[in-house]
């Protein structure tokens, strides 16, 4: 995993932040996160990247500072060339390497599904949060589409495709259900678990578009068919 994103570091931004679908894409599950934490204070990204959480976050409040930790020296790198001044740690998510009650609000977008210990991760970050402090986490979600994916992006790895995500990582497709449990034998309380993104990156242009356009209605009222799950709890005060 961490020789993956150390190789293609230098290209991720292309699929989340310099190509239209990517960007309507992962705006969609940040503005998702951002909703589920709180408004200002200190946060904590997991497995930040590039930092596009991070700048996203910074952008659109006062009263606000980050640290991000990712398992990738590369990807570190390259938060560092967007957002130098933050203070950024090349680790592991099941092992936080902070003091308790730090942050104010942790976020984690499309990493927590590469985690191999998840629960153990989840209990160091209510450790870390400060009472009444917020986790929010966009994970991959199980349905008819992902069933597949582990498959394709496995057959990707064998042809050498140089993509953000294309290999073999015995990622898991999380249910509402598993996640909740998670969360709440982590600690967690007034947990919330919802489904969002219909429309998919993945998708050509014409089907992203019209899958866009059906996007709050399938989130409303068919979740199942959406590829994510966003969850997110309190640390009791």
């Amino acid at each position: 995993m961490q020789s993956h994103y150390d190789d293609i570091a230098d290209v991720y931004d292309q699929r989340y932040d310099h190509r239209e679908r990517g960007k309507i894409y992962y705006d969609h599950i940040a503005s998702a996160v951002l909703g589920k934490i709180h408004s200002k204070g200190h946060l904590l990204d997991i497995g930040c990247g590039t930092g596009l959480f991070l700048e996203r976050y910074l952008g659109e409040g006062t009263s606000r500072t980050a640290a991000g930790i990712d398992i990738s020296p590369g990807m570190i790198r390259k938060a560092r060339e967007r957002y130098p001044d933050l203070s950024y740690v090349v680790g592991n998510a099941e092992l936080l390497p902070f003091e308790s009650d730090s942050f104010d609000s942790i976020s984690s977008l499309l990493a927590f599904s590469y985690l191999q210990n998840p629960g153990r991760s989840l209990m160091d970050c209510n450790r870390v949060l400060v009472p009444g402090g917020r986790l929010a986490v966009c994970t991959l979600g199980k349905n008819i589409f992902t069933s597949s994916l582990p498959a394709l992006y496995s057959i990707g790895a064998r042809m050498k495709i140089r993509r953000v995500g294309v290999g073999s990582f015995a990622e898991h497709y999380y249910s509402a259900k598993e996640m909740y449990d998670l969360l709440e034998k982590a600690g967690f309380i007034d947990i919330e678990i919802f489904r969002c993104s219909f429309a998919h990156f993945n998708l050509a242009g014409p089907l992203f578009m019209i899958a866009k356009k059906a996007e709050s209605f399938i989130e409303d009222n068919i979740p199942y068919l959406a590829y994510n799950l966003i969850a997110s709890g309190r640390k009791p005060d």
